[in-house]
């Protein structure tokens, strides 16, 4: 089994660890109607997606 010879110091480990924060999703605003939406996905309140009506969203 391996095992490592020295124990990690906080330095490595926090370099190692560097790149797994949590970033925030990203917003755009939609358009059409203005609402905050994810990049590349149809807006849930409007339906509407690069221009088109995509979905119908019934009120």
């Amino acid at each position: 089994m391996a095992v490592p010879k020295r124990k990690t110091s906080p330095s490595k480990r926090g370099m190692r660890r560097a790149h797994d924060a949590i970033s925030a999703d990203a917003f755009q605003e939609c358009p059409n109607c203005g609402e905050l939406k994810r990049p590349h996905v149809v807006c849930h309140a409007c339906g509407h997606y690069n221009g088109r009506q995509i979905i119908a969203v019934g009120g």
